[in-house]
């Protein structure tokens, strides 16, 4: 279970020292790697083999804040905890989605900007 913020990395900063990167299996076979924080071993962020380095999923339990980004679609709920109880009218998928289907044109657009930034490397 995990809330995650998707945010393009160059508008993440960090205000400490550098997180310690750890490469760790995932369901695709793909890899993700998590930034934890050196000291307590926190999760902070991951990126994903999809994007890499260019998309940051910001762990939100992480931020000042919380409040500011509440949930707006939960997916992998075929695996959630039985007592969790999702809100009603919630976007709901029990695995992942189609992100053309759920997604805006302005969320459309930065993504697309980023995947022509992955095939430009």
């Amino acid at each position: 279970f995990a809330l995650n913020a998707m945010v393009e990395t160059s508008h993440v900063s960090q205000l400490n020292q550098a997180p310690q990167i750890i490469d760790t299996p995932s369901a695709s076979g793909r890899g993700q790697k998590i930034a934890r924080c050196p000291n307590c071993q926190v999760a902070v962020w991951s990126h994903y083999a999809g994007l890499g380095e260019l998309l940051s999923f910001i762990k939100v339990g992480t931020l000042d804040d919380v409040n500011q980004m509440p949930p707006d679609i939960h997916i992998f709920t075929s695996t959630k905890q039985t007592w969790l109880a999702l809100p009603e009218g919630a976007l709901v998928y029990e695995e992942y989605y189609d992100r053309k289907q759920v997604w805006n044109d302005d969320q459309l657009s930065r993504f697309e900007r980023l995947l022509e930034l992955k095939n430009a490397q």
